[in-house]
């Protein structure tokens, strides 16, 4: 069936939480009217703790921190969408339109990194969405997160988005004087039509080709994250992209195949219904073949980068492309040596110093 569009949304409804018995289904002429495509609105998270741990061997860091649950840029296909759930909420709508905001986020990160248990490490900001998502521009948490980090000296890796990164130049550049900041822009297109319908309020493939450069050119270690690669749809983007990174001034680049799970999968199903039928098939089939015949593989050293003759393919093509620009030819760890508890105010050491 198909359903409404609801304009500068990714998705187009709310599916079922997966873990509450009951459900609003809204009739057709509630599809149809103006107050269903919902506003935005922002809920205050009172986390006690920060610091998020993570223990999959997929993933390239061990701690992150996330300054919001859920997120603006309404990426249709976003594997966080399903992390709602355990709010209460939909992985549609509700993903992209209820955000929990943790404006305590730099104090806590504070108390963290003075605690006298904190081994310093590198900090993932963010792990699951985007720390630059259009709210961030007025609320400024994770620029507040990020004057904690240079105030300590902890080392830091970004990846967004969203243009609005290129703000908080001079915090990275502080820290990157001691090794200690790298920052990915994801770019999964080049075509600002397939964004706007795929990625609706995110920036534009040219503003995150300007976030690279004026990265680059302020210092900072930057590369390029294509991710993800949705095989039938944006696949053959993958030389260009980092061909463009690359003349942006990236020096590394990563790639990961779309992923899929719980609800996120009907919700990309009917996307490629409204917006790209002609390619619904192809798309589909392919994922499934990257993905042992279904729409998502969640085993570790599989589900970043599929399986089968199409992986295998992209696989080579991101390598053999970034040898001949010369991406990924130093990625040396981010340094944790300059790291240090600052003398707080009043002249006493941190807590735990």
């Amino acid at each position: 069936m198909q359903l409404p569009v609801v304009r500068g949304r990714g998705a187009a409804d709310n599916p079922q939480n997966r873990f509450e018995p009951l459900a609003y289904e809204p009739d057709a002429e509630e599809r149809a009217s103006e107050e269903f495509a919902p506003d935005t609105r922002l809920y205050r998270d009172h986390t006690k703790s920060i610091l998020a741990r993570n223990n999959s061997p997929d993933v390239p860091f061990d701690v992150s921190v996330n300054p919001y649950r859920g997120c603006e840029h309404g990426c249709v296909y976003c594997f966080a969408r399903p992390t709602h759930e355990y709010l209460g909420f939909s992985a549609g709508l509700d993903f992209e339109s209820r955000i929990l905001v943790k404006e305590n986020a730099p104090a806590l990160l504070r108390k963290a990194l003075s605690a006298k248990s904190w081994k310093p490490q590198s900090i993932a900001l963010s792990g699951n969405t985007d720390p630059y998502q259009p709210i961030e521009r007025k609320l400024r948490i994770t620029r507040g997160i990020l004057e904690v980090l240079a105030e300590f000296r902890n080392p830091v890796g970004i990846i967004t988005k969203n243009h609005l990164v290129t703000r908080d130049v001079d915090l990275m550049a502080e820290l990157a004087a001691h090794d200690a900041a790298v920052v990915h822009v994801s770019v999964t297109t080049l075509d600002p039509e397939l964004r706007a319908v795929m990625e609706p309020r995110t920036a534009t493939p040219a503003r995150r080709l300007d976030a690279i450069r004026a990265v680059a050119d302020a210092g900072i270690p930057v590369g390029v994250m294509v991710a993800p690669v949705i095989p039938g749809l944006t696949d053959h983007e993958l030389p260009a992209i980092l061909e463009a990174a690359a003349e942006a001034g990236a020096t590394r680049a990563g790639w990961i195949p779309v992923r899929l799970p719980h609800g996120v999968a009907p919700l990309f199903e009917q996307w490629l219904a409204d917006h790209r039928p002609e390619r619904r098939e192809k798309v589909l089939n392919r994922i499934r073949e990257m993905r042992g015949g279904a729409l998502n593989d969640a085993r570790f050293g599989a589900r970043m980068r599929g399986q089968g003759i199409f992986a295998e393919q992209t696989g080579g093509l991101f390598r053999a492309t970034c040898k001949r620009l010369g991406l990924n030819a130093d990625r040396r760890p981010l340094s944790r040596a300059a790291f240090r508890v600052p003398v707080q105010p009043g002249g006493q050491l941190g807590l735990f110093s």
